[in-house]
């Protein structure tokens, strides 16, 4: 047995990120989150909003992790999580099983968490492409993190934040959010809400169009 992995992180954002979630998840019955970690936030989140089913994905190498989270809290609304990456020119795969209600298919939502800036670009360009076979009409993408604007960094503690990521691997790096943005509305995605956060972060609330 694995020691269960925790984030103090997710500890800290939980309660910020929750309340833009609660915002605009009411009508919201069926979340795919991308990059869970390890699975604190898919319970912080499930337990909050039982209306809703969140399913968890990320690396093969984090399922286990976040299955410890999942099977402690014993909720109703987590089923297992499943395999999903970002794969260049490839999108998301493996493709996973799509939620159908009334006849529509797709997750109604789509979130992820400080995921844009670990991956490498290409990485974040496979994300958004997968992102609209993922989707019903009318879903929201929710991404919560660290964004630069206009090229400059929001902070000095997100400037030496970026340096420690680009020391770290290279490819990664605090995404501009004009660059993030074109992406989504390439993929006909509408930005709906941009949230300040605690922290120098931010959570991003994209559309798709009906």
């Amino acid at each position: 047995m694995i020691p269960k992995p925790y984030a103090e992180s997710c500890d800290r954002n939980a309660g910020p990120i929750l309340a833009v979630l609660q915002r605009h998840l009411a009508e919201v019955r069926h979340v795919l989150e991308i990059g869970s970690g390890t699975g604190q936030h898919a319970v912080h989140f499930a337990a909050a909003m039982p209306w809703l089913r969140w399913q968890a994905s990320d690396h093969p190498d984090q399922l286990p992790g976040i299955g410890q989270w999942l099977d402690e809290a014993a909720l109703p609304n987590t089923p297992p999580p499943i395999t999903l990456q970002a794969v260049m020119e490839g999108g998301l795969q493996p493709a996973p099983p799509l939620p159908v209600v009334d006849g529509v298919t797709g997750f109604d939502a789509v979130f992820t968490a400080n995921t844009l800036h670990i991956m490498g670009w290409e990485h974040v360009q496979a994300l958004f492409a997968g992102l609209p076979a993922l989707m019903a009409p009318g879903a929201l993408f929710i991404a919560y993190g660290p964004f630069n604007y206009g090229g400059d960094f929001s902070s000095d503690s997100n400037r030496v934040f970026d340096g420690w990521l680009k020391t770290r691997d290279p490819r990664s790096g605090i995404r501009d959010f004009e660059a993030v943005d074109a992406l989504a509305r390439a993929q006909g995605l509408l930005l709906r809400e941009d949230v300040a956060m605690p922290a120098n972060n931010r959570t991003l609330v994209w559309q798709r169009a009906q």
